[in-house]
């Protein structure tokens, strides 16, 4: 297939594949998709490994780096913030309440050691620094959620000849990005996993489309709760460029989740992914859990902090969920979680990241032909 994205990036298929894992990234691209490596839980030591890996097993193929500078953060205009300085700021009524739930399903709560000078969980700097260090690497996309990208992104961007991609979830934030001078938009609707507005895709691709047309010819890429390639198609009828996904890899053997939140993907509905504070500090959907029961509709919660303070809460806590989990602690499920969107529902198996790609690519052809035949009556 070729359509104008595809010329822009190099890609065959126009589906693209948001994954924290370099392996699914790989496998996506390989099988003639885009793969997105996520790189915000990485240190630019740590990236630098994972590109180059990446660059080692792509064969060749397209591929990306997702970043997230949140352009609304509690510690916005302070500097050399770290993770420690953060830790003084939670207070001990949040520290508490994270500790007795757990205890409740028989979780001991352990910390995990930092460096005194670990910068804080969405670090504007260390952002910046994970920019310069994928652009050491023949990426295709750079890409920034969570605001309008900053401008030295942009013009990195424009310097290494890369696109620039942010996700927006509303008509409002496109303008903006638009106006910023994005390249590409992800119109990223409700339905989909992590941190997410409250407009449905099939709203706001169209809606998107609609409001930057005047302004300037920006591709929009459709996000959320797409798990097939029916649902591509759809997305494309209604003029996007292509698909943007994140959730349908999780359930991937290449996958960085663990075999217990696989099997909880499968016998979710698409009712059980929900939008909760309780993780980040911004609303995210992920998988509802005892965790989020516990911060959104407990009574006697102590309210989720703001971004970052809320994710200095749960980093030790998932840890400690996990690992009990795995250890064997049968009630440590009812609290294992992860971003997931509303799309777990149509998850009914796991599969490699080839077989999915191929999957889509057979179900667009199959919905067009189908879309054709009925002009055709």
């Amino acid at each position: 297939m070729k359509s104008p994205i595809c010329n822009m990036l190099g890609m065959e298929f126009p589906l693209f594949a948001f994954s924290h894992c370099r392996d699914v990234v790989a496998a996506v691209s390989r099988a003639g998709g885009f793969g997105v490596l996520g790189a915000t839980v990485h240190t630019p030591d740590t990236l630098e490994r994972e590109l180059k890996w990446i660059d080692d097993h792509v064969d060749g193929k397209p591929y990306g780096v997702d970043v997230l500078i949140p352009e609304n953060i509690s510690t916005a205009g302070e500097k050399d913030v770290t993770w420690k300085s953060l830790e003084a700021r939670v207070p001990q009524a949040h520290r508490d309440y994270t500790r007795n739930l757990l205890k409740k399903y028989d979780i001991e709560l352990t910390s995990t050691s930092v460096a005194d000078d670990q910068p804080q969980p969405f670090d504007a700097k260390t952002a910046l620094e994970l920019l310069e260090v994928s652009f050491r690497h023949p990426i295709r996309l750079i890409a920034n959620a969570l605001g309008v990208p900053p401008k030295s992104m942009i013009e990195m961007g424009k310097k290494h000849g890369v696109p620039v991609a942010a996700l927006v979830g509303a008509k409002e934030h496109a303008l903006r990005h638009v106006a910023a001078g994005v390249d590409i938009l992800v119109a990223q609707g409700t339905e989909a996993g992590g941190h997410c507005g409250e407009v449905s895709t099939m709203v706001l691709v169209p809606e998107v489309i609609k409001a930057i047309k005047p302004i300037r010819d920006v591709p929009v890429l459709a996000a959320g709760g797409i798990m097939t390639g029916r649902q591509m198609a759809a997305c494309m009828a209604m003029g996007a460029a292509g698909a943007w996904t994140g959730s349908v890899w999780l359930a991937t053997v290449e996958s960085e989740t663990t075999e217990i939140f696989r099997e909880k993907m499968i016998a979710a509905s698409s009712r059980d992914a929900v939008r909760s504070m309780g993780r980040t500090g911004k609303p995210a959907r992920q998988l509802r859990s005892v965790w989020t029961d516990a911060w959104d509709r407990a009574p006697d919660s102590p309210g989720a902090l703001p971004m970052p303070l809320q994710s200095i809460v749960s980093r030790d806590a998932f840890d400690s969920i996990d690992r009990a989990a795995a250890a064997g602690n049968t009630r440590a499920r009812d609290l294992v979680s992860y971003f997931v969107g509303q799309g777990v529902g149509l998850i009914d198996s796991v599969k490699s990241a080839g077989a999915v790609v191929q999957e889509f690519k057979e179900e667009f052809a199959e919905a067009v032909e189908h879309m054709n035949a009925l002009v055709a009556e």
